[in-house]
């Protein structure tokens, strides 16, 4: 047992593996259909539709009076995305009470990695940045970790990792988007309306009351839950803060011991879909879209120190500063990596974490919304960051699919058909 304990990436039980497989899954076809949106979106950007497809996106509707007189882009970016972070929520809480960051031992790595795949970054966007004579207002565009799209990528390129490493990414994600829905909230917050924020305490204490009840009508939940984020947007917080701390009201035990699923889990299975499948690929379709300007246009944003921060923050940054953290983290324990694995697998993962697009097309709307030149050159360097990450990611989790092949039948074979396979049985006895 204490061997194990001194391994990183190990497996965790047979429970939570299905669980994060199951997430993983979903995540897969909504990181697709983002991908799908995206392409889309910079294909109309860039062709004799360019006016329509900006009307529509900054075509405003909503009550003015209520605050709400939104471009459909910002409804995508303010409000579906709420729905995103409801669901980043449900999945933080759980790994808090009844997941992985529960346990110290396991919740060091992915903690230790998410922040120093924020710091690095960011000091390199601003490097770049001081040096160049750039805009420093978008430190906090590299930051981010797009799970949807990074397992997308995983998908096309059919890379079978082992479970200790999803469920790594899974676990660094969520820490991940915590840190990130944080920045949003500290600092994008403009101006504060006192009054509006305390209102809001109604709606999301009503919610909190309702769930820990087990009342789970949506007739009942919705209305509250849209109250709760109107307020929480007429406040001067974005919007989408209202949507972790809704996450964050729902019971995770179930109360019945034989319930398969508590609320959380639950709300969870329900809200993802929409969330992945709908959601993300919206916003990603009118978040996007960007005019290149032809070959000079994307050479003009290539020397801008805000695109090279961008996109050697989201390159460079996240590997250094997931996989350096990893072996800092590794160094001072005194642990080594789980069997099979290899440091070229810690760095393969840190790349594919340098895809930031959802969350960085996010942050970068929120740090340079009103300037359209810096705007345009953000975009670019998110697409462009997240796609060079995606492709030396692949180079290298392809050069070690071979190795992932052996563990995943390992981690696959249930001689006694049972239902679990038999190594994950072998470590619980292990473990006991």
């Amino acid at each position: 047992m204490s061997e194990t304990r001194n391994r990183l990436f190990t497996r965790t039980s047979w429970l939570e593996t299905s669980r994060t497989a199951e997430i993983l899954r979903a995540e897969t076809t909504g990181g697709i259909l983002l991908i799908i949106g995206a392409v889309i979106a910079v294909i109309l950007a860039n062709s004799p539709l360019q006016e329509t497809y900006e009307a529509v996106r900054d075509f405003r509707f909503g009550p003015s009076a209520l605050h709400l007189d939104l471009s459909v882009g910002t409804w995508a970016a303010d409000g579906l995305l709420a729905i995103f972070f409801f669901v980043a929520g449900l999945e933080l809480k759980r790994e808090f009470v009844a997941g992985d960051l529960r346990d110290p031992r396991r919740a060091a790595l992915p903690i230790a990695a998410a922040v120093g795949g924020m710091v690095a970054p960011a000091l390199i966007y601003v490097a770049v940045n001081t040096i160049g004579g750039g805009s420093l207002a978008g430190w906090a565009t590299p930051v981010a970790t797009d799970i949807a799209f990074a397992v997308a990528i995983l998908a096309v390129i059919s890379t079978h990792l082992p479970a200790g490493l999803r469920t790594f990414l899974l676990t660094l994600a969520v820490v991940d988007d915590l840190l990130g829905i944080t920045i949003i909230a500290i600092f994008f917050t403009s101006e504060l309306h006192i009054g509006y924020l305390l209102l809001a305490l109604i709606p999301i204490g009503l919610f909190a009351l309702l769930v820990q009840r087990r009342i789970t009508s949506p007739w009942l939940l919705i209305p509250l839950a849209l109250v709760a984020w109107a307020l929480v947007h007429s406040s001067g917080v974005h919007a989408t803060v209202a949507g972790v701390v809704l996450g964050f009201t729902v019971p995770v035990v179930a109360r019945d011991p034989e319930a398969k699923r508590g609320l959380a889990e639950h709300l969870e299975h329900l809200t993802r879909p929409i969330s992945a499948g709908v959601a993300v690929p919206i916003f990603a379709f009118f978040a996007a879209g960007v005019s290149l300007g032809g070959w000079d246009g994307v050479t003009s944003a290539l020397h801008d120190p805000i695109t090279l921060g961008i996109i050697l923050g989201l390159v460079v940054g996240k590997t250094i500063g997931i996989a350096g953290s990893t072996w800092l983290l590794a160094t001072f324990t005194r642990a080594s990596l789980d069997d099979d694995l290899a440091w070229t697998d810690v760095i393969g993962m840190a790349m594919l974490a340098g895809i930031g697009f959802t969350v960085s097309l996010l942050i970068g709307e929120l740090a340079f919304g009103s300037d359209h030149g810096a705007h345009d050159h953000m975009k670019v360097g998110v697409l462009f960051g997240s796609v060079l990450a995606s492709l030396l990611a692949t180079i290298i989790l392809r050069a070690r699919n071979r190795v992932y092949r052996r563990i995943e039948e390992l981690e696959t074979t249930d001689a006694d058909n049972d239902g679990v396979p038999d190594v994950f049985e072998e470590d619980q006895g292990r473990d006991r």
